[in-house]
């Protein structure tokens, strides 16, 4: 896990690798809870594709962060790979809020990973 997240203006990237569950989760929210610390619009990307393993009890501090942005007229974009966090946000029924993106380039250009998968294809 990232301790300080980076700032780029309104941006904030959170970055955390290896594996989410009920024994990381408060680090977890912790950082996603100082990349929120000001007032204002806000963009975070929370970037996941470093994590191994996460299980269910890792979603409530990134909902808090995708209302809490939102509230604020800002955006919460989550990059995750297929095999960590990808299966537990579908479950949870969560890919509207948080559809797979490769890289936080990507997040960052709004670019999904199905539509930068098709670019590189041509």
């Amino acid at each position: 896990m990232c301790p300080h997240p980076y700032l780029f203006d309104e941006l904030r990237v959170v970055t955390a690798g290896g594996e989410l569950d009920v024994s990381t989760v408060p680090a977890f929210t912790r950082g996603l809870e100082d990349a929120r610390h000001d007032s204002g619009r806000l963009f975070l990307i929370v970037d996941l594709v470093g994590v191994s393993f996460m299980d269910g009890s890792v979603l409530d501090p990134p909902c808090a962060a995708w209302e809490d942005c939102h509230e604020r007229l800002g955006t919460v974009r989550v990059p995750h790979n297929r095999t960590g966090a990808s299966p537990v946000f579908r479950a949870a029924g969560l890919l509207e809020h948080f559809p797979r993106y490769a890289s936080a380039q990507d997040a960052w250009q709004g670019i999904p990973a199905d539509r930068a998968a098709a670019g590189r294809g041509t």
